[in-house]
């Protein structure tokens, strides 16, 4: 049996190896089952990544910041029957890509899972591949966070200060915006713990906060019918059927569902992560989708005249309906908008941890340029502190291009739907193809310390998954929703396409996916051999 191992990295286990105990030790015997060494320090517990599985989703606060895609494609009923869609069609998808992180618990998620369940004739490509996509999709998450932060800042202003209008720029939102990922930068990698701690905090905040934006809504706004919410439908882009438009819509209520593997990113500094990482997405997505349900009804019941709130706010209309739910005063609105951007810029913050260590194991992998740099470690704070200064960087690389074109900014939005879903959906259809084919078996007690779910090894499940039937049945349904997802990313939100409406995603899309494949056959193919095998039994 052969195994990617290089004898540098090589760290032997048994009588000599140093003595652990308790959780620690068992963290560290399964991530050595998977080949790799443990080198960062689990600071994560269930209730810390608990909240950082909540606060990356935000899924209450990203209804309304995404509100404007729904409303012009779908229009109230749209937003409302296309939430309890993707909520049901992402449950289905955390079930599968949870089974594969309680298989294997690694930073790597995606590539290192498509790189075990491909036939052994693609997987080094397929893993690399989705490797790429993975660190494509999350780095435009984070863009996205840094922007849609640092633009409901200006909103903001604008909500307090209707004059703004008149001096409004879009460089004024990009230094926002670096502003946000700076600030994020540094609470990343300040000290190891305080991220988790941040984010245990910020998760309480996450439900007083739903409490005190969804009560002024519920009690002191003007009310409309049950009409005006469930029997109401838009199609302001003009397409040719209704369905079409509500298809075309779904995709905010996609985003806003959106970063639900961040977790898993972080699974070698979670304690248990073969239990926790499953449990904490699960939970924190019911969590999530009904406290975002909840908010949609009271927002569309709240929403008044549609044309008014657009007209408004035309980037963020909940800002419009904030002010008329609280009877125009703009002190109380201000205090309800603030508390979605302070959960933006936590999402943000996630988003920055969860991207950072997708470069660091594809580095450790070396499928990145520049790998010997990125997989570094910081001896003081126990981080990949590289891999987030880079993650850093790329963001506020990315943030010039709002300064030209806000619309041309909206590629870099639309494609961290494309590129996650295209590495969900790989491995997803792969695990099925598995699942099939009887290739996962039952982990034996008698196993050991053998190598399993890494490279030229056998498989098996983990702790965590769906049996029989209705795993099968789940497994082809996540497949199906992530075709359809994947498949309207990339439209624009209007049928008569011009360069200030067209959906950049599809050229973002293809340049990086040419230019990973450029790299993999000038000079990858010969560093890259998927998931490097550390530790040997």
């Amino acid at each position: 049996m052969e195994t990617n191992l290089e004898s540098k990295d090589i760290l032997h286990t048994g009588p000599s190896a140093p003595v652990m105990s308790g959780q620690s030790s068992r963290d560290d015997a399964t991530l050595a089952r998977l080949g790799k060494k443990p080198v960062l320090k689990r600071n994560f517990g269930f209730m810390s990544i608990l909240g950082f599985s909540c606060t990356v989703l935000i899924t209450w606060e990203g209804s309304l910041i995404t509100f404007l895609s729904g409303l012009q494609n779908g229009g109230p009923s749209g937003i409302i029957y296309g939430f309890l869609v993707v909520w049901v069609g992402t449950l289905s998808v955390s079930a599968t890509i949870s089974e594969l992180a309680s298989m294997a618990p690694t930073s790597g998620g995606q590539y290192h899972w498509i790189s075990i369940l491909a036939p052994p004739s693609s997987r080094k490509f397929l893993g690399y591949i989705a490797g790429w996509l993975t660190i494509t999709g999350w780095q435009a998450l984070l863009a996205s966070g840094g922007f849609v932060t640092g633009t409901m800042i200006q909103g903001l202003i604008l909500l307090t200060h209707p004059d703004y209008a008149s001096v409004m720029k879009n460089w004024h939102g990009t230094l926002l915006f670096w502003a946000v990922v700076i600030l994020s930068y540094v609470i990343n990698t300040a000290v190891g713990s305080l991220l988790a701690r941040f984010e245990g905090f910020v998760l309480i905040l996450h439900l007083v906060g739903f409490l005190a934006v969804l009560l002024p809504l519920v009690i002191l706004s003007e009310h409309g019918t049950a009409v005006d919410v469930f029997d109401t439908f838009l199609n302001l882009g003009g397409w040719q059927t209704q369905g079409l438009s509500f298809c075309i819509g779904i995709s905010g209520c996609i985003f806003a569902f959106l970063g639900g593997d961040g977790a898993i990113h972080m699974s070698e500094e979670i304690r248990n992560a073969a239990v926790v990482v499953p449990r904490s997405l699960m939970i924190g997505l019911a969590i999530n989708g009904t406290l975002g349900f909840g908010m949609l009804i009271a927002t569309l019941y709240s929403i008044g005249d549609i044309d008014a709130a657009l007209a408004e706010n035309p980037q963020y209309p909940f800002m419009a309906i904030f002010l008329h739910a609280v009877g125009g005063s703009t002190a109380g609105a201000a205090v309800m908008a603030a508390i979605i951007i302070i959960m933006s810029f936590s999402a943000t913050t996630g988003c920055l941890a969860s991207t950072s260590r997708i470069y660091w194991a594809f580095a450790r992998d070396r499928g990145l340029p520049g790998w010997a740099v990125l997989r570094k470690i910081s001896p003081r704070t126990n981080i990949p502190r590289y891999a987030v200064l880079t993650s850093t960087f790329i963001a506020i690389l990315l943030s010039l291009v709002n300064i030209g074109d806000a619309t041309a900014f909206n590629g870099v939005i639309s494609i961290s739907i494309a590129g996650l879903f295209g590495s969900y959906l790989i491995a997803a259809s792969l695990l099925l193809y598995r699942r099939l084919t009887g290739g996962i078996y039952s982990p034996k007690d008698n196993d050991g310390d053998a190598l399993t779910n890494t490279m030229d090894t056998y498989l098996t499940w983990g702790p965590w998954r769906l049996p029989g039937a209705f795993g099968i049945a789940n497994n082809i349904f996540s497949c199906i929703y992530l075709l359809f997802a994947f498949f309207f990313s990339f439209w624009p939100a209007y049928r008569e396409v011009t360069p200030q409406n067209f959906n950049w995603a599809v050229l973002v899309f293809g340049a990086v996916v040419s230019f990973s494949m450029l790299y993999y056959a000038v000079w990858a193919r010969r560093s890259y051999s998927g998931p490097v095998v550390e530790i040997v039994s």
